[in-house]
């Protein structure tokens, strides 16, 4: 369990304590507030709101967080924890580990700074390219700040355990991960310094792998039902991480940087991960032989279609852009700097997705074909370019070892199966070639999964129609399988003293994520509206008024509410008017409100849910009725 990291005010003294243990159904127990709460007094609290949203901001979590002084910015994708944000960070790692722990995880820590060798063993020292930071100690020795640590986990176990009877093993951190994104943004959404936690499963059978990631899944389902998150869990591409299965946990947001697709009947992917329902092959015997056109003036697939229609008509029906070949040159960088052109073939109704070709083609970077790609392969006319000097049709290059490869590798959408008719580029200006079939007139070298995923496409499990909706991801789970272990040299001896590699499975959860996830879940056009679980404070008491008698009240409530156990944030602030005071409690969003003003004279104080209706409660039963409150909405 992790110990909350109480913020003191002065003058307040607030004993230290643990979260209580979950108990089945996943409810908290009524003890949740047998300890001591803390006061936190807005006098002494180190917090200043603001009234404008910061220049940088694009989302609202950035605006908010940053607005209700929960975190500030230090430099591009990093920033500063404030004690409020600490707070609602310091509840989301107790839930993590709350949940790992269930599950048999042993918590470790490992350093930030480590090593290049164990990176450089796996390959990951290059192919993370320049995501990764890199420096040099004085002795010039080569360093990183970590991305993730499977290469950490992987040598620790090997070098304390031996034998299969050390297995099955959980291991996991929550730990600062760096990476140097080019172009941070959302906040903490993306960030070049972020708070993960990352565990790794240890077994020597793959059934035994089966169940350990079974686990995982079941406990990060947990994990997200307690913090209040919508989540829906995908199919994914692994990427960098290597290994097989690969899902990810994603919550429905406008502004998340993950596409995915869902169908009605139970299907749901990443979209970099679906894989296109591949058409039967067309009988072409009677097809037409190709033919080469003047097609001027046709700079756009719109114009190519009018004049196809206009001048070269179908017998059977009109041509349309999905008649279209379109043939796209990208450049692809590896992880060892080479350089080399791929040209990728799509229909031409659709557009080529960066984000499903970097994933298809990791861990090379991609990027359209600039001028001086074009200038060493004048075979390649712009606008025109068709099949006949791509792949095996085009020119042949030879290896030391004798083997043959296309000079330009040429891939195609899985739908350009045998059989079917295409209009695409004759590699001479102005001019198209028609009628040209797929398996008859031309081949590839293989095929990728890069055209555009949209909204009507069949589920590839013929689950029905998709539809498409962004996401933050905010967990990823692998089988990696002994990817790590074997480069690493990880094995056991099993029960016939024989050596066997380890298998392995990742999983992580983006803590700072997820905390920026709720805040973007959970707010209103006047601030922040924290779950109860994850508040930095179950209670906002606010003192209005200038007599002596108010603040005393208040102050009389705000502490036997904290010896109740129940966290309070207390508006103790002698000169602040009102107005101000109830802006500021909207901002910072703790989920009840409790005002001791006006209604004093009548015996009575207001208690108001952040979103809700207010009601008038006796002095007397104030403090009952708040803690019975509260109780409820951590229940």
């Amino acid at each position: 369990m992790c110990p909350v990291r109480p913020v003191r005010a002065a003058g307040d003294r607030a004993e230290s304590g643990r979260f209580p243990r979950r108990r089945a159904g996943n409810l908290w127990p009524m003890s949740v507030l047998a300890r001591r709460g803390d006061l936190l007094r807005l006098s002494t609290l180190f917090v200043r709101t603001l009234r404008e949203d910061p220049a940088d901001a694009e989302v609202d979590s950035h605006r908010l967080l940053v607005r209700a002084g929960y975190i500030r910015r230090a430099a591009p994708g990093i920033y500063t924890w404030l004690p409020l944000g600490l707070r609602v960070l310091a509840k989301v790692e107790a839930i993590v580990r709350e949940e790992m722990d269930a599950i048999g995880g042993q918590e470790v820590h490992f350093p930030a700074l480590l090593p290049r060798e164990p990176y450089e063993a796996t390959g990951r020292w290059a192919e993370y390219g320049p995501n990764l930071f890199r420096l040099q100690d004085r002795k010039r020795a080569d360093y990183l700040l970590a991305p993730t640590h499977e290469e950490m986990f992987t040598l620790l176990v090997k070098d304390l355990y031996s034998s299969y009877k050390d297995l099955p093993l959980t291991l996991y951190q929550i730990q600062t991960k760096y990476r140097d994104e080019a172009r941070p943004r959302a906040g903490l959404i993306r960030g070049r310094e972020f708070v993960m936690k990352d565990s790794y499963s240890f077994d020597t059978t793959d059934a035994g792998l089966d169940a350990a990631y079974q686990r995982h899944r079941d406990a990060y389902e947990r994990i997200f039902q307690r913090l209040g998150l919508e989540y829906v869990i995908v199919s994914a591409m692994s990427g960098a991480m290597g290994g097989s299965r690969s899902e990810e946990f994603l919550s429905p947001s406008p502004i998340g940087e993950d596409t995915f697709v869902r169908s009605a009947g139970g299907y749901a992917a990443n979209v970099e991960a679906v894989v296109t329902p591949v058409p039967e092959p067309i009988a072409y015997d009677d097809a037409p032989a190709a033919h080469v056109e003047n097609t001027p003036d046709t700079p756009t697939i719109d114009t190519l279609v009018a004049l196809a229609n206009a001048k070269h008509p179908r017998p059977d029906r009109e041509w349309t852009a999905a008649d279209t070949l379109k043939n796209v040159v990208l450049a692809l960088t590896q992880p060892d700097g080479t350089r080399e052109l791929l040209v990728i073939g799509v229909p031409g109704d659709r557009e080529v997705d960066m984000k499903r070709v970097e994933a298809a083609l990791a861990p090379a970077e991609a990027e359209a074909a600039g001028d001086a790609d074009f200038a060493r392969h004048p075979e390649l006319v712009k606008g025109y370019i068709g099949p006949a000097v791509l792949g095996p049709q085009g020119a042949q290059v030879t290896a030391a070892d004798g083997t043959t490869s296309s000079a330009i590798t040429y891939l195609l959408d899985p739908r350009i199966v045998p059989g079917t008719r295409w209009i695409t580029g004759a590699n001479a200006s102005g001019r198209h070639v028609f009628d040209l079939v797929a398996g008859r007139d031309f081949t590839a070298d293989g095929t990728i999964e890069a055209a555009e995923v949209r909204a009507g496409d069949p589920a590839p499990d013929g689950s029905g129609p998709l539809e498409l909706a962004r996401g933050i991801e905010m967990g990823h789970i692998f089988q990696l399988g002994r990817k790590y272990a074997q480069a690493l040299g990880l094995t056991v001896l099993d029960e016939n003293g024989k050596q066997v590699v380890v298998t392995m499975g990742s999983y992580g959860v983006g803590v700072t994520r997820a905390l920026a996830a709720l805040a973007e879940a959970h707010h209103d056009e006047r601030g922040l509206a924290w779950p109860a679980h994850v508040a930095p404070a179950h209670v906002h008491v606010v003192a209005t008024g200038k007599g002596a008698e108010v603040f005393e009240a208040a102050d009389a409530l705000a502490q036997a509410l904290a010896a109740r156990g129940v966290e309070v944030v207390y508006d103790d602030r002698p000169k602040v008017s009102p107005g101000v005071k109830f802006a500021d409690a909207e901002l910072l969003g703790v989920p009840l409100l409790v005002v001791v003003g006006r209604g004093l004279a009548d015996g009575v104080v207001e208690v108001r849910p952040r979103a809700g209706q207010a009601r008038q409660v006796p002095v007397a039963d104030a403090v009952a009725a708040v803690t019975e409150q509260v109780e409820a909405l951590l229940a």
